[in-house]
């Protein structure tokens, strides 16, 4: 191993940063690299700490998602053309629902909630394309039925308890 380094003469900064980075990329471990090369392990292996205790720059990483991109929270600032829709497809009296601006959230009145929720309660209605219509997501349909079913009331039946004697048909088992 001596002989292979007599000829060796003293390299620069950039000539071992190459060799580094090379090496890095490369499979082979530290001795396996130099051999290959042909320059000295120790040589090597002291620019190697040199380079090693300087700050390294952030590496950025990549953010891996199970599904692709969701839509995104709020809606572009352009408003999104909406396909042509025949008069007769939904009644006149359905609450227009403006698309929110940017930043915004739309509020629904107690009426407009009730209306939606009633269209839904339809036989037939598909709840995603009523959900669609109205430019909101078939979980706060969910909600507000769930919202309206526990807010209304309970009926109460009036029960009179009193002794009554039981007539002859009734009692009788033969």
């Amino acid at each position: 191993m001596s002989g292979s380094t007599e000829g060796w003469r003293r390299q620069d900064e950039a000539f071992w940063r190459a060799h580094h980075e090379t090496w890095k990329r490369s499979d082979l471990n530290q001795r396996q690299y130099c051999e290959a090369q042909c320059i000295p392990l120790k040589a090597f292996g002291n620019w190697r700490v040199v380079f090693k205790a300087e700050p390294q720059p952030l590496a950025r990483k990549l953010l891996y998602r199970r599904r692709g991109l969701s839509l995104p929270l709020s809606p572009p600032v352009s408003p999104i053309p909406s396909p042509p829709v025949s008069p007769r497809a939904y009644p006149s009296s359905s609450p227009i629902v403006a698309r929110p601006r940017e930043g915004h959230r739309r509020r629904f009145s107690e009426a407009d909630k009730c209306q939606i929720i009633e269209e839904v309660m339809q036989p037939g209605a598909g709840v995603a394309a009523i959900a669609r219509r109205y430019g909101i997501d078939r979980r706060v349909l969910r909600r507000w039925k769930q919202e309206q079913a526990a807010m209304t009331a309970p009926t109460f039946v009036t029960v009179q308890i009193g002794d009554v004697a039981p007539s002859s048909g009734e009692g009788s088992a033969s």
